[in-house]
């Protein structure tokens, strides 16, 4: 039945887990149960079955009416069939179903459930219509409500269409990456795009499923690629996140605006212009059908995964058994023929795919792309928010100060690099630095042993924005020239708890409200300052300084096998960071990328 295919059985509230099926689903399932044993008793079976009941006086026993509510891109399509509906006289129970139907991003509805405990209905949802139907473009979303404890208010009973998640090109790019005939992967049409400059847009992964699903897949694609290098794909994960979000539209309406509206030069010029877009097929077939430069799609050979357009009973436990009866009866009519018709000719798949040829033609799919491929398993819901999570963190802002060890054990030969542990460490931190968009904020301090007067340390660069400029230079500028001119310091040693204290004072006083802040030091040895506070000290400091309501994580890095592992957790955990060891400098790069998402992930979750 697709790749997303649910039934009330399949969702979390009526497996196991904690506490077992809540009571008021047990009740809503029986509800339902007996609502489709009384239709057979009541001899309408057929009607739910097919055919329509003789008329005999149009409606002469009235109209039940309920509301529906569905994703904007199927809106259009599950209205004509509501129409033709009620224009031939669509019997349910012996009077007259008429189904209204409104238009709405599935994330708004999701959130007014959620909100209003689901009930849409309750005057806390006043915003949201008075519907028995919803049909977001995704099961994500009902997914997202079980998770939130709301799964008792909705019940999915099957998919009524579906649309794989692809990747368009304008005509010129995409015959540069070599359409039709050359497939990618996932994670190498993202790399591509990075590589060439390719302008690829996406809907917001935290409001649209398309842009959700297709952030998903690449993050699988990265994971499988990297051969169990879990540093490395969490680092790559996150440059693809980055990529993605510096042209990310709301919606999945609004990314498609962002393509040209012509082919005149100038239109396919403009830089605020996509040239390629996360899309669902449908979303380009209807593109396609319209005046502007056709797409041509790339289906990812790792498989692609699949808009499965779920029918849901809201709350129906608020509406009488008539509503619930009429509810059912549509789903029985959007199952039937001419309605399966309408679907296809808006672009859409039936429930367990397979595309007419037509419509992948016209949606700008060609062999060999696979376009025929069977739909990948869904992410599961701890996998959604993970990505939820780093998404978040991704577009959200960084204030980060970075903490360099210059102590002369720095000046250590790397085996068979030919460079010292800091050459190592300060190449590693340049790369991580591209990494960061001109609105992070990125501080440098070093510290030895007496650096400044009595001090241990020294602030570098100021943290600041990366794309501020100052005397003709950005901070960015500034700190690439900073980090290439680190020295060890001859003789110097290790003044790391000094340090420690002093950075996170500085950095929560100064901390920026809406970003993510963190300090990060580096470091190759064990406290070796005589004169400094001690372990016990700087924890009951740190933890002093700390603030639930202001998170600011230290990550501490411990280069090489003479690094204090074991003080830098001890530390490092009193500020709801985290500590890691890297064997050899180079390795930087990929672990602090991976320190800064696990501190944001934990950071996000213990914020009042």
């Amino acid at each position: 039945m697709g790749r997303h295919r649910i039934s009330p059985s399949d969702t979390p509230s009526s497996r196991g887990g904690p506490g077992g099926p809540s009571s008021r689903h047990r009740g809503r399932t029986a509800a339902l149960t007996a609502v489709l044993v009384l239709a057979v008793g009541a001899g309408t079976f057929p009607v739910l079955r097919g055919g329509l009941l003789p008329v005999g006086g149009a409606c002469r026993s009235g109209t039940v009416r309920i509301g529906a509510v569905a994703s904007p891109d199927i809106a259009p399509a599950i209205t004509r069939i509501a129409d033709r509906a009620r224009a031939e006289h669509a019997m349910t129970d012996g009077r007259c179903l008429d189904v209204r139907v409104t238009a709405r991003d599935a994330a708004q509805v999701a959130a007014q459930l959620d909100a209003s405990g689901g009930s849409a209905g309750s005057a806390g949802a006043a915003k949201v219509p008075d519907f028995a139907v919803w049909i977001p473009d995704d099961s994500i979303w009902v997914s997202g409500l079980v998770a939130s404890g709301q799964g008792s208010s909705v019940s999915p009973m099957g998919s009524v269409a579906s649309s794989p998640v692809v990747v368009g090109a304008l005509g010129a790019q995409a015959d540069a990456l070599g359409w039709p005939a050359k497939t990618y992967s996932w994670a190498e049409l993202t790399g591509a795009a990075a590589r060439t400059g390719l302008r690829l847009g996406s809907p917001d992964p935290a409001h649209s499923a398309t842009g959700m699903l297709a952030l998903a897949m690449i993050n699988a694609s990265i994971t499988r690629g990297a051969g169990g290098d879990s540093a490395a794909a969490d680092a790559q994960s996150a440059g693809a996140a980055k990529l993605l979000a510096q042209r990310t539209a709301p919606t999945a309406a609004q990314a498609l605006a962002t393509l040209p509206g012509s082919s005149a030069p100038a239109a396919l010029s403009d830089p605020r212009r996509d040239q390629a877009l996360m899309l669902s097929e449908q979303a380009a077939y209807t593109h396609n059908g319209g005046s502007g430069p056709a797409l041509r799609l790339f289906y990812p050979k790792d498989g692609a995964a699949t808009l499965d357009y779920p029918y849901t009973l809201v709350d129906e436990m608020q509406h009488d058994v008539d509503q619930a009866r009429a509810a059912t009866r549509f789903l029985g009519l959007l199952g039937q023929a001419d309605a399966v018709r309408t679907l296809t000719e808006a672009g859409f798949r039936p429930p367990a795919g397979g595309a007419a040829a037509a419509t992948v033609r016209q949606a700008g799919g060609r062999a060999p792309q696979p376009v025929t491929a069977s739909p990948v398993p869904p992410p599961s819901a701890a996998d959604l928010q993970k990505l939820r999570l780093m998404w978040q963190i991704t577009v959200q802002s960084a204030r980060i100060t970075t903490v360099v060890d210059v102590s002369g054990s720095m000046a250590t030969p790397v085996p068979g690099s030919g460079r010292t542990r800091l050459d190592v460490t300060k190449a590693s931190l340049r790369q991580a630095l591209g990494q960061f968009t001109d609105r992070d904020e990125i501080g440098l301090w070093r510290f030895s042993t007496r650096l400044d007067g009595s001090r241990d340390y020294q602030k570098v660069v100021p943290t600041g924005r990366l794309g501020q400029q100052s005397g003709g230079a950005t901070v960015r500028d500034r700190l690439n020239a900073a980090f290439g001119a680190l020295e060890p310091v001859p003789d110097g040693s290790t003044g790391l708890y000094d340090t420690a204290l002093a950075v996170y004072r500085d950095a929560t006083a100064s901390y920026a409200a809406g970003e993510f802040n963190a300090v990060v030091i580096l470091t190759d040895g064990a406290n070796e300052d005589p004169g400094s506070i001690s372990l016990d000290a700087l924890t009951t400091g740190l933890k002093a300084l700390g603030d639930p309501a202001r998170p600011v994580p230290l990550i501490a890095i411990a280069v090489g096998p003479d690094a204090d592992k074991s003080a830098c957790d001890t530390f490092a955990r009193a500020t709801g960071g985290a500590a890691y060891r890297v064997d050899d400098p180079a390795q930087i790069q990929a672990v602090l990328l991976k320190a800064v998402v696990a501190a944001a992930t934990g950071a996000a979750a213990r914020t009042p």
